[in-house]
């Protein structure tokens, strides 16, 4: 008899939609969807206009218009590459949407000001719903998670056995992963690590998977709790094996002109590339690896241990999710809202269709491959990703330097003085 898969007691204990009976069509702007009345909710986001998601925002309607009939939603999907400066400039304006979605982690921690606490209305989903703490400040709540993100290692399955290596036993060592992507080069041409740093955003996937394989438990622990010291000798190795994977050619040709979105996940998907860094939920995941290589030559291994000390684990946090903004006319409407976006049913639609490791813990996903049992076997033991414990600010820096690392244009020296600098000041 198949097993309900669920997440355990103490990993909920450890992270401590167009939406109702009249909701118009998500619709597409850079401006519009100014904040709405008594009986109309606007809901910004950058999810409600894919096509993938269409039946999670279809189930979080109904949800909604049956407890609030006479209330209207409108959607207004917003170009994810603009959203932040333009929830921005209605901050500032101290107008706009009602409902918003975030990223976990700086991004809505950077904008607590601006919202409001949910401790009082999420209080029962508390216990059935994890990845709080990416959402939270201070001890309170400004956003209800939808997903959980994180940055599995996926390898090609196909690739390591075609080289003559055990697909089934991936190194559990750098120097081994090293040897490995060499024997792999050699038997089909392919390249070790799949990476699109463009946008910069290849530095937050690599420091997050490779971190907890480089830093001790306490080291981990004490980044992740705000006392990071950039200048000791794990973090700088973090960095030094960034760069050495640009230097020694592990990583595709051209890194810093890929896109990560998405030219990189392309690269893994076509089999260019043994392994890959990429994503648990929405994108660059095991649902789109699946479709092009097989669900059975999608692999999913733990960081390679470059320290003896330290203890490998899956980064994960909450992923995205809903908040309320402080100036809306109706925050218990809103609030409800939020819970409609985050129902049993609504999230049930968004794994099936869009392959998102949600955050309701009572989903069973033991039908979606052997990679996906792999992630939530991990999940049990996961621990937070380090870029999200960094300020926006921090992160923007992070971008920038570490394509300058890869071009051989700063020390590891003086990018991880830079970063120190701008930590401190966050």
């Amino acid at each position: 008899m198949k097993q309900r898969t669920l997440w355990s007691a103490a990993l909920i204990g450890g992270l401590a939609l167009a939406g109702c009976g009249s909701a118009s069509e998500p619709e597409s702007s850079s401006t519009g969807g100014s904040g709405g009345s008594e009986d109309t909710l606007v809901v910004w986001d950058w999810k409600s206009g894919e096509e993938n998601a269409a039946a999670y925002f279809e189930q979080a309607k109904a949800d909604f218009a049956e407890k609030h009939p006479d209330v209207t939603v409108e959607f207004v999907a917003q170009p994810f590459e603009q959203y932040y400066t333009l929830l921005g400039t209605a901050i500032q304006a101290g107008e706009g949407p009602d409902v918003v979605l975030f990223n976990g982690g700086g991004q809505i921690r950077d904008r607590v000001d601006a919202l409001l606490p949910l401790d009082d209305y999420v209080a029962e989903d508390r216990e059935r719903l994890a990845g709080w703490e990416a959402f939270s400040q201070d001890g309170a709540v400004f956003a209800a998670p939808v997903t959980l993100q994180g940055h599995p290692i996926y390898y090609n399955k196909a690739l390591y056995d075609e080289a003559g290596l055990d697909p089934e036993s991936p190194p559990t060592t750098w120097d081994d992963f090293v040897a490995a992507c060499g024997t792999i080069k050699t038997a089909t041409g392919a390249d070790c690590i799949a990476l699109g740093n463009k946008e910069g955003y290849g530095i937050e996937f690599f420091l997050s998977a490779m971190g907890s394989a480089v830093l001790t438990p306490q080291e981990y622990d004490d980044w992740i709790a705000g006392d990071r010291d950039w200048s000791s000798p794990g973090v700088k190795q973090i960095f030094e094996l960034w760069k050495a994977a640009g230097d020694t050619g592990l990583n595709n040709e051209g890194a810093n002109s890929t896109a990560m979105f998405n030219d990189s996940f392309g690269i893994f998907q076509a089999g260019e590339a043994a392994n890959m860094i990429g994503l648990m939920s929405d994108i660059g995941h095991w649902k789109d690896f699946n479709e092009f290589l097989g669900a059975e030559n999608v692999g999913v291994m733990l960081a390679p241990v470059v320290n003896p000390e330290a203890s490998p684990s899956l980064p994960y946090d909450g992923g995205i999710g809903y908040a309320v903004m402080n100036w809306t006319t109706s925050p218990d409407l809103a609030a409800d809202l939020v819970r409609s976006l985050t129902s049993t049913e609504a999230l049930e639609a968004f794994h099936a269709d869009a392959g998102a490791i949600v955050s309701d813990t009572t989903i069973d996903v033991s039908d979606a491959g052997p990679a996906v049992s792999t992630i939530v076997e991990e999940i049990q033991t996961g621990r937070q990703a380090l870029h999200v414990a960094l300020s926006s600010q921090t992160l923007e820096l992070i971008h920038r330097l570490s394509q300058q690392l890869l071009s051989g244009s700063v020390t590891v020296d003086d990018a991880v003085a830079q970063l120190a600098a701008s930590d401190q000041a966050g």
